[in-house]
């Protein structure tokens, strides 16, 4: 009798135990393909000291680097697009199938760049692919972020939803990561001459490698449960007037909210190791040393503040930020315009990214829960694709223009005000932890 009475725990347990496995696999499945494609994303702005004389006719290097910081925007250009195409495969094909679409075209971006002759061999066809690839690329990531989003929010579970749905921003810092780490390693181990010949088509050839592994992994994984349980024609209601006439609140505050704190963490991250160079006076090899040390702890902090907003609300790590951000985004700034101390320098980028961990880590969580399922993958990616293309992917040329005219503090107000705009956002929104949309546990 008590045999019969264990039998149905221990199947329970055991169904239990199953399910948080198939969720853990899932999670980390998901979000190791978010590092591949961040890595081929990243690898274009840290390489692109090295490459960019190959595209571009021969001139001096603040024009060779605006041409390639031009053509890194225009890859941005394309995120929006990519957000709505792939927003809408994701909601009426599944999670899964977005997520595989996405990293193949990451993978054909980064072999066309790999593979590309220079500007002396095949003239301006050479910037033509350059560009054709970053457009590639753009799709990609434009449907990366709200296939992954959506994804890792839906399979995280309520209770942790903030600590796992932070591993997005932990493996999107980690391909930013793994792309500076290889090009300290490859700046240790090669010439400079040698680097500027051909290694810097290494990464390239990397990337494209591990994004076909990712494939295979993405093709495994399971489907989330909330895509799952959407009623026969749901998936099909998905679709850009149906986000702006039924949801214009929630893509109003996605927007608003992404403003400035995707300018933020452009401006602490990508921009921050030109700045180190260009304006700061250190060397490329210490300013990527300080940007690899910085993004490692930066990486670390994502699930500790996910875990956070897990017991005291998403509300207070976002006012947190826009608190910080306004008061000291210009004094990092701009003793970081004096300092030839890399250690207080360290310390200065250090806490700038500590500020933007109150926005990073918790972003994506944020967004998916302002969203019914039926229409979440579109509402989460195209509202920040849009207020990604204006603000971050813009933030690197915008502050070159600002030096070449002579006012680089402007830059420093901009992100300020920017950063200010979002706060008024996160005071007046409503804490998503309390009122999710996402109905299934």
């Amino acid at each position: 009798m008590l045999d019969t009475l264990q039998d149905p725990i221990e199947t329970t347990a055991a169904m239990d135990a199953a399910g948080k496995r198939n969720r853990l696999k899932s999670i980390i499945g998901g979000s190791t393909g978010n590092l591949v494609e961040w890595f081929d994303w990243y690898v274009y702005a840290a390489f692109a000291l090295y490459f960019a004389p190959h595209f571009f006719p021969a001139g001096d290097q603040t024009a060779q680097l605006l041409n390639s910081a031009a053509v890194f925007a225009v890859g941005f250009v394309m995120r929006p697009i990519g957000a709505w195409i792939m927003g809408l495969y994701a909601d009426r094909k599944g999670r899964k199938a977005g997520l595989a679409l996405s990293v193949t075209l990451m993978c054909a971006g980064s072999l066309i760049i790999a593979l590309t002759p220079g500007y002396e061999a095949i003239g301006v066809a050479a910037p033509a692919l350059l560009v054709l690839a970053r457009l590639m690329q753009g799709l990609s990531v434009g449907g990366e972020y709200g296939a992954s989003a959506t994804y890792l929010s839906e399979m995280a579970g309520r209770q942790r939803r903030g600590f796992f749905s932070s591993f997005q921003y932990v493996t999107l810092i980690s391909g930013q990561l793994l792309a500076i780490a290889v090009l300290i390693i490859l700046q240790a181990f090669m010439t400079p001459e040698t680097l500027n010949a051909w290694g810097w088509r290494i990464p390239f050839f990397v990337g494209a490698a591990l994004a076909v592994v990712v494939f295979w992994l993405r093709r495994g994984l399971a489907e989330t449960e909330s895509f799952k349980n959407l009623r026969a024609g749901d998936a099909q209601k998905s679709g850009f007037w149906m986000l702006i006439t039924r949801h214009p609140k929630e893509t109003a505050i996605v927007m608003l909210l992404t403003a400035g704190g995707t300018l933020a963490f452009y401006a602490y991250s990508i921009y921050m190791q030109k700045f180190l160079v260009n304006t700061s006076g250190f060397s490329r090899e210490t300013s990527s040393e300080i940007n690899a040390i910085t993004l490692f702890i930066f990486m670390l902090l994502q699930p500790i503040a996910g875990g956070l907003s897990d017991k005291i609300g998403r509300k207070p790590l976002m006012i947190g930020f826009g608190l910080c951000g306004v008061l000291f985004t210009y004094p990092i700034f701009s003793t970081l315009e004096t300092t030839k101390d890399p250690l207080i320098a360290g310390l200065l980028v250090m806490g700038a990214l500590i500020i933007v961990t109150g926005y990073t880590s918790i972003n994506a969580v944020v967004k998916a829960e302002l969203f019914p399922a039926h229409i979440r993958a579109l509402g989460v990616a195209l509202p920040y694709a849009l207020a990604n293309t204006l603000f971050g992917g813009t933030a690197e040329f915008v502050a070159l223009k600002f030096k070449s005219s002579g006012w680089e503090q402007g830059f420093y107000w901009y992100v300020t005000a920017m950063i200010g705009i979002s706060l008024v956002i996160y005071l007046f929104m409503r804490d998503t932890a309390k009122n999710s949309a996402i109905r299934e546990d």
